[in-house]
């Protein structure tokens, strides 16, 4: 999520520096071990610009553990937040059997806390709230043909499939099925999709682009690419329902689907093709007590005592427990 940028360790990074560390080791999976995002966490950087040298600085925040803790998107999303903010949606392609319930819930947190906060701007300053619905629409134009079915959030967007590298061995349909898929989200909320692969250094360098742009307003490359036999590169307004077909529903699917809006009968269809996992606590995995970064002599040592004291415990209510049982 970006809005203004520096890391965790306060160090100045340069530009291209801190573009490689965000779009690698942060939003994409490496090889070597990364250290996991616990909760949401913050970063900045900032780049000399002009003659005068003046600092730019962008906010960086990161939110890992996938849709578990959501609710925290909330924080960085504010009044005065939402005309410079952008989201960076990171999408695993290689699990589609989590991509859609992971975009899902993402996604709504996204629209519910930006629906409130352009609420409260339009009761206070109802012709800032129209200059952002505006501007939102701008990428489309206001003679677009899917005028009626599209919502564009009113802030910069993109999607990126990541482990483009996986992906692209998968079968034709179910890379065909998960393309137009995200494509249609994508298109109906105003964003960039682009896919991504560390072993490639052309798509690396079309992600660095768009993050360079998000944060500083760089200019993005025209480059399209709606192929699902190839990596996706769609700017965000470049593409159309006409397009992107219809809906991925399985041979003897139609019957048993019942929606009501074109969401609901793209989630159906692509949940019908890749049955979701259930959500579960992702956290977990990494045990953010033990967790050095967060460490606290006194507290830890406390803590350590404690859990002494409750084993000691245990285990004498285990003793106490055969007695009672052998006599």
């Amino acid at each position: 999520m970006c809005d203004n940028i520096i890391n965790s360790s306060g160090r100045e990074m340069d530009l291209l520096e801190y573009l490689l560390a965000v779009t690698l080791f942060y939003f994409c999976p490496r090889n070597e071990q990364a250290k996991p995002t616990t909760g949401l966490e913050y970063t900045f950087g900032r780049r000399s610009k002009g003659a005068n040298m003046v600092k730019e600085v962008v906010h960086i925040w990161e939110l890992g553990g996938g849709a578990f803790l959501s609710d925290l998107i909330d924080l960085p999303i504010s009044a005065s937040t939402i005309e410079g903010l952008s989201i960076v949606l990171v999408l695993d392609l290689s699990e589609p059997e989590e991509l859609w319930n992971t975009m899902e819930r993402l996604l709504q947190q996204v629209r519910q806390r930006i629906t409130k906060v352009m609420h409260e701007i339009n009761l206070t300053n109802p012709k800032y709230a129209k200059y952002l619905e505006n501007k939102a629409w701008k990428k489309y134009g206001i003679d677009h043909l899917d005028k009626d079915m599209i919502d564009p959030l009113p802030i910069k967007l993109a999607i990126m499939g990541t482990k483009y590298d996986i992906f692209q061995d998968m079968d034709p349909e179910k890379r065909k099925t998960i393309c137009k898929t995200l494509r249609f989200i994508a298109h109906v909320n105003g964003a960039i999709l682009q896919f991504v692969s560390l072993k490639s250094e052309s798509l690396v360098s079309r992600v660095k682009q768009v993050i360079s742009h998000f944060a500083f307003g760089t200019s993005l490359s025209h480059i399209v690419s709606m192929d699902y036999t190839k990596p996706l590169i769609v700017p965000s307004g470049s593409d159309a329902l006409g397009q992107i077909g219809v809906p991925p529903v399985p041979q003897g699917e139609l019957a048993r689907i019942h929606a009501k809006k074109p969401l609901e009968l793209w989630k159906q269809g692509y949940c019908a093709y890749f049955p979701q996992k259930e959500f579960g606590n992702s956290v977990k995995s990494h045990d953010i007590k033990r967790d050095k970064k967060f460490s606290e002599d006194a507290i830890d040592q406390a803590r350590l005592q404690k859990d002494k004291e409750l084993e000691n415990y245990r285990k004498h209510q285990e003793k106490k427990a055969k007695k009672l049982h052998s006599n």
